[in-house]
């Protein structure tokens, strides 16, 4: 047995397992890419377009990042 084949045996992880968390990470790091891009450029250029005030332009542009982090 391999050294690589041991820690992955004593780790209790097989080579599927261990590759499996990369794929994961990609939808999410797209979807957060994706919420900062809407807070930060489309949100105040509809905000602007439609007439909505800094303040609650603001309010959306933070609630845009809280749900980004949550990603």
């Amino acid at each position: 047995m391999s050294t690589t084949q041991a820690s992955q045996h004593s780790s209790g992880q097989t080579p599927q397992t261990a590759g499996s968390s990369g794929s994961s990470e990609l939808p999410a790091l797209l979807l957060g890419a994706g919420f900062a891009l809407a807070s930060l450029i489309l949100l105040p250029a509809v905000a602007q377009r439609v007439g909505l005030g800094s303040s609650l332009t603001i309010a959306l542009r933070g609630a845009l990042m809280r749900a980004a982090n949550r990603v």
